[in-house]
């Protein structure tokens, strides 16, 4: 009778723990996520599109990004019916439907994806343009205004001779968005257009304390920089090295880079605990590097912060070895090292270049003087072909 009744308990117990469980999940709110996490073009036929079967694919897709860029040997000769594929964020769904047939000759395609819960939406502009260096000279004219939840900072962008916007340049500027506890403006920020250009805007770089936040994070400061490549905000907090992806494909081999600048280093170098260290100056950076972009298994390579002066990769560095403090506008120039292009990869543009630009030499490793400042313009690339 005792064992019966027991029983009896047991599986009343186990009806419960059903019903509670079955209650949870159905009660397990809807996802609110609407992020594209990686885009590809699939199939053989549209291959020849590309100069690699890697640029088919773009992975890691940063949760602050807009616009997703494939980039495509020309524009003349693109297929005017090309299906773009989608991983989305756990059970949001997309706009026009994920693969289907759209003309991207004539512009970008807007997206929209839908969070599963259907309260949010995120649109993207999809774009195909041709993989080449916009221009090989840099004036940073072209800057606009991004807006993110708390604060509003600068971008820079290019413009070619036939009017296309090209997304080549990246700061740390989200990231400092993050960890912002105020509504900061453009000019707050590490790194903005200043109107006092060798030649009209420039850009200005300067590195700044990030608060009891950063200090929490381990990441007492935040300097100002400039890069060719991409910033991904889904690596600050835990791999902020990655958060820096450094890269755009070339068909060309470069020479060397000129520029002016100007800069003064901040009163007190601190290390990334935060304690000053006497007698040392913080230093500026101004460097390139010519790597290639695919691995042994034809897998897309961008370098980061942890790798784009060590990789194997690299196939040559160029640095400016001094950069003296200077209120005047102070022209520099820096020579590539290293070995020499294969034609055939080069054709195919098999390698990646980076210019970086930073008020704190090793801000990358959260040292160096709160106030450093670097003013850079009018840089220029120089190639092997004698095209300026």
């Amino acid at each position: 009778m005792k064992k019966n009744k027991l029983s009896k308990v047991s599986l009343l117990v186990v009806t419960l723990c059903s019903l509670l469980m079955t209650s949870c999940i159905k009660d397990e709110p809807l996802n609110m996520e609407c992020d594209i996490l990686s885009a590809w073009v699939e199939g053989d036929e549209y291959a020849p599109n590309f100069y690699q079967t890697a640029q088919m694919r773009i992975e890691n897709i940063a949760s602050n990004e807009k616009e997703i860029v494939f980039s495509v040997r020309s524009l003349i000769s693109l297929s005017k019916q090309i299906p773009v594929n989608f991983t989305l964020t756990p059970g949001a769904t997309i706009s026009p439907a994920n693969g289907s047939v759209q003309d991207f000759t004539n512009g970008p395609v807007t997206y929209t994806v839908t969070s599963e819960d259907g309260a949010w939406k995120r649109e993207y502009k999809v774009v195909f343009h041709e993989a080449s260096l916009p221009s090989d000279k840099f004036s940073f004219e072209n800057v606009e205004i991004v807006e993110s939840s708390s604060s509003s900072y600068h971008g820079f962008y290019e413009i070619d001779q036939n009017g296309t916007r090209h997304n080549i340049w990246a700061t740390g500027n989200p990231g400092a968005a993050i960890i912002a506890a105020y509504k900061a403006q453009p000019e707050t920020f590490p790194t903005y257009s200043d109107e006092n250009g060798y030649k009209g805007k420039c850009v200005c770089m300067n590195t700044q304390s990030t608060g009891q936040l950063g200090e929490m994070m381990k990441k007492p400061i935040a300097a100002g920089n400039l890069f060719l490549g991409k910033f991904n905000v889904n690596s600050v907090v835990l791999q902020p090295l990655k958060a820096t992806e450094f890269g755009i494909p070339m068909d060309r081999e470069p020479v060397r880079v000129t520029g002016y600048y100007k800069y003064q280093p901040g009163p007190e170098f601190t290390n990334v605990k935060k304690q000053i260290v006497p007698g040392r100056v913080d230093e500026a950076s101004i460097y390139a590097v010519f790597f290639r972009n695919t691995d042994e298994n034809g897998k897309s390579v961008v370098l980061y912060g942890d790798d784009v002066m060590t990789s194997p990769l690299i196939l040559k560095i160029a640095q400016v070895e001094s950069l003296p403090a200077t209120n005047e506008w102070t022209r520099f120039e820096m020579f590539f090292k290293g070995s020499d292009a294969d034609e055939e990869i080069l054709a195919s543009q098999g390698y990646s270049l980076t210019l970086v630009f930073s008020s704190s030499k090793n801000g990358d490793n959260f040292e160096g003087s709160v106030g450093s400042t670097l003013y850079v313009d009018e840089v220029e690339v120089l190639f092997d072909n004698g095209e300026e």
